[in-house]
């Protein structure tokens, strides 16, 4: 665009009133409209940070970074993808909604000025945690008839046995990761307050716990023991081959002393034992006849929402967002998945239309011929809409600006860092 300095596009992202939300909304929209999405459908709630070099942007703060694996300035987001793993030749994956993590700092007076700056709506009023964001985007799926089956989680919320509660009275079924340190019973743990003994001195007993000497193990020590029944099984196929790991499954009871008001009850713990020897453990909620086989196919779904997060970044763009404004990264976050929805379409259409040589598959030995991949897609849309060609003064005129535009955040920096030093 001739004379094009940005402004529009920022413009655009910043300060126009265009719902982020609402483009979430067309995408589950067009998601129940395709019946083919709708058996073996799964929602996957996950996280994913964002390294910041400052402190400006909604949300940032140091903090602990997923993909680090460490604590960082960053900008964290709860995201909620959506994927059909039963899809016929391979599956599919897409985002369906997503909602920036604030840290209770920024609910603090000293950050007011900072709300204010970069635009944290009104609703947002107070402090809320990634379980809770990820409840309130699951009952926007729920109350907007997204067909699925399960809701899978990793052990950030699989652990919180407030948030497996509200699932489970909502009669969603999951499958959530939780640390190899949650602890179980494996018999009914009888739960209250002592009696005082007559005569007894000291306070009375307050706090509830178990009365009846039920003793409690880590879910590792179950995966051990000797009557804990394990079998190899065959998942899925994948372009790396087939998914078989050993898996093993058993009735326990849970009870959190930091949650009493929910009382003991049983939930299944889905166990697996990958090819290089990592154990993951998982509640669920399945009913107490589901098989092995169902379990470990639930169990090993996350893998989708790990794909989905890596398109988002590697190519789509959603690690290239700059701004600093709340509106600004629903706008981006909202274009991401506008994106991906937009792959995923793009994979079901060609998978329709393109039948795949079973003599070639026989003659590479392979069960299925490979799907689109998002590089494939962003390959031939590269091929459609070709760039358009810069003459010399164009391409001067890009570098002269880039070169301000660096020049003009290093002065602010240093205005900054001035003004820092003068006040203390």
């Amino acid at each position: 665009m001739e004379n094009a300095d940005g402004q529009a596009l920022q413009h655009f992202m910043s300060n126009s009133p265009w719902s982020g939300q609402g483009v979430f909304e067309q995408i589950r929209d067009e998601i129940i409209e395709k019946p083919e999405l709708h058996p073996g459908s799964m929602l996957i709630l996950d996280e994913y940070a964002d390294e910041k070099a400052g402190e400006k942007s909604a949300g940032t703060l140091r903090q602990y970074n997923g993909r680090m694996g460490k604590v960082d300035m960053c900008q964290v987001a709860v995201a909620l993808g959506y994927a059909n793993w039963k899809l016929q030749p391979w599956p599919l994956w897409t985002m369906v909604d997503a909602e920036i993590f604030l840290p209770e700092a920024w609910f603090g007076t000293d950050y007011e000025p900072l709300r204010q700056k970069v635009g944290i709506p009104a609703e947002r009023t107070s402090f809320e945690t990634k379980p809770e964001l990820g409840l309130k985007m699951i009952r926007r799926a729920k109350a907007s008839r997204l067909p699925f089956e399960a809701l899978l989680c990793d052990s950030l919320y699989g652990r919180s046995s407030q948030f497996r509660h509200e699932l489970h009275e909502e009669h969603l079924l999951y499958m959530a990761d939780i640390p190899n340190n949650l602890r179980v019973y494996l018999e009914q743990p009888v739960v209250g307050i002592p009696e005082t003994k007559p005569g007894k001195q000291g306070p009375k007993p307050e706090k509830v716990q178990v009365l009846n000497g039920v003793r409690s193990y880590n879910v590792k020590q179950v995966g051990l023991a000797e009557d804990t029944h394990w079998q190899r099984l065959r998942i899925r196929t994948s372009e790396r081959g087939v998914l078989e790991d050993r898996f093993a499954a058993r009735r326990v009871w849970v009870w959190d002393d930091k949650q009493p008001d929910i009382a003991p009850h049983q939930e299944w713990l889905a166990m697996r034992i990958e090819s290089n020897g990592d154990r993951t453990y998982a509640f669920s909620n399945a009913p107490e006849d589901a098989s092995l086989q169902f379990l470990a196919e639930l169990l090993c779904g996350r893998y989708f929402v790990e794909r989905m997060i890596q398109d988002s970044k590697d190519e789509v763009g959603a690690d290239e967002f700059q701004a600093q404004k709340y509106v600004a990264w629903e706008h981006h976050t909202a274009l991401t998945a506008c994106a991906l929805w937009f792959i995923a379409t793009t994979k079901l259409d060609w998978a329709k239309e393109c039948q795949r040589d079973p003599e070639l598959a026989q003659q590479l030995e392979i069960e299925a011929l490979p799907a689109l991949s998002t590089a494939n897609v962003r390959e031939m849309l590269r091929a459609v809409l070709p760039l358009p060609q810069l003459s010399p003064e164009e391409a001067q005129a890009q570098v002269v600006k880039h070169l301000v535009n660096r020049s003009r955040s290093t002065a602010s920096r240093l205005r900054h860092r001035r003004k820092a030093v003068t006040q203390t």
